[in-house]
């Protein structure tokens, strides 16, 4: 146990100074050292919790979770604005007026405008000054993401600005991993696993310190695949429906959930995620996409900029189209694999891999993308996708270090698949691959 805690002790230390160090602009290779030194030491306090006594360790990995998310929430935000925009959606919303309706811009909304997400240091600038991202462009948040801003926006002091954000992210980390803890009790598990998740550097940054909406779509990820596991469909469907309407692409987990009254479920899930989309059509009718188009062409789904693995894999002449289809060909064939293989008391061992193989195929700029990955390594005991977690970072600083973002992309994503398939294989035989598959919850999904 002291081990543990002393590893548990240095992890907090290493990302401390990498808060303390600044933003990604002020500490640039500083900062990814640092993050790169926690990651290295995260693997490290795994084992060890794991070699603890579960009498032990369970309740260090919930007063580490705590900690770490406390020590997260001391600092400002490092390395992102999201939650700038979610706090000014809930404060539209909180006026009456539909989200999806104006862009932060408006001059519809110039009232709502403060000295925080408006400084006066630059109201010369055209048309407006803001702290916020895409300002010109109205919001890209699905409707539960929405109704979560407002509720934080509702109990947030006036004046305070960020913590708020800071303190429900971190609690609703915290809340994840009590919930992944009891999932694991529930199932007959070994509950010490939700220390992937609760010590996890990825789960420290983005959500107590960066605040991403995405860790709230992680808890419902998390609830509704225990409600799978435990035959209740409804509650399954309507958790999982209220995921996908916090960012959509936990989509992902369904083919993992459907040989057991599967249809119930995809049902009640679709029925969740339409009944939270109604008010805001009958408002502004198409509207409701916000964004959300030019969203996906800035961030180049069409094969521009996005699936650096297999960009890395085909040969130059070949189209960038090519890798879009080539991605949705590939993942479409795992998650049909996933959905008839998937045992149903276990759904999390199928959706890990559904989301792992989603991860490393669109190469995504944003590290918070893989907070849902990380609560399903946990469920799942599937240590070997870890690397996939971490696969962002590098490029979301290519600005602050003055790297090119295709090369950088091909790099960091190629080496991270690398990465989870030696660890696969390692997995799979290297000597006690059985002692650990079985106390992840049974045998590897084939694949």
């Amino acid at each position: 146990m002291w081990a543990a805690a002393a590893a548990l002790l240095a992890l907090a230390a290493i990302l401390a100074a990498a808060f303390a160090v600044g933003t990604p602009n002020d500490a640039r290779w500083r900062l990814l050292g640092l993050l790169a030194a926690a990651w290295l030491v995260f693997p490290v306090a795994v084992w060890l919790v794991l070699r603890t006594p579960v009498r032990h360790a369970v309740p260090l990995i919930i007063g580490g979770a705590l900690l770490l998310q406390l020590l997260a929430i001391g600092w400002p935000p490092r390395s992102t604005d999201d939650l700038f925009r979610y706090a000014w959606d809930g404060r539209v919303q909180m006026s009456g007026t539909d989200p999806y309706r104006y862009a932060p811009t408006d001059p519809a909304l110039a009232e709502l405008r403060d000295d925080w997400l408006f400084p006066p240091r630059c109201q010369d600038q055209v048309p407006v000054c803001t702290i916020m991202n895409h300002p010109e462009s109205p919001t890209i948040y699905p409707p539960v993401a929405e109704a979560f801003f407002t509720g934080v926006h509702l109990v947030s002091p006036d004046g305070s600005r960020w913590k708020p954000w800071q303190l429900a992210a971190g609690l609703l980390a915290l809340l994840t991993t009590l919930a992944i803890v009891a999932a694991l009790r529930r199932t007959g598990r070994d509950p010490r696993w939700a220390v992937l998740w609760a010590w996890c550097p990825l789960v420290v940054v983005e959500a107590g310190n960066s605040a991403h909406v995405d860790v709230l779509a992680a808890l419902l990820v998390v609830l509704g695949l225990r409600f799978v596991a435990t035959r209740r469909p409804v509650m399954a469907g309507g958790l999982l429906g209220a995921a996908v309407a916090v960012k959509l692409y936990p989509a992902l987990v369904l083919p993992a959930v459907l040989r057991r009254r599967g249809v119930t479920v995809a049902a009640v899930a679709a029925v969740t995620f339409a009944l939270s989309y109604l008010p805001h059509v009958l408002a502004v009718g198409t509207g409701v996409l916000g964004y959300l188009p030019g969203y996906l062409e800035e961030e180049g789904y069409d094969g521009r900029g996005r699936f650096a693995v297999l960009r890395l894999l085909l040969p130059d002449w070949v189209p960038v189209e090519v890798a879009t289809v080539l991605a949705a060909v590939i993942l479409a064939a795992v998650a049909a694999r996933v959905a008839l293989r998937t045992d149903p008391d276990r759904p999390w061992d199928g959706a890990v891999v559904v989301t792992g193989v989603a991860v490393l195929l669109a190469g995504a700029n944003y590290p918070w993308y893989a907070l849902m990955l990380a609560a399903l390594i946990a469920l799942s005991g599937r240590w070997e996708w870890l690397p996939a977690t971490a696969a962002a970072y590098l490029p979301y600083f290519v600005g602050a270090l003055d790297l090119e973002m295709e090369p950088t992309k091909k790099l960091s994503y190629g080496t991270a698949t690398a990465l989870v398939l030696l660890l696969m294989a390692a997995r799979r035989w290297l000597p006690g691959r059985a002692s650990t598959a079985a106390a992840a919850g049974g045998p590897d999904l084939p694949l």
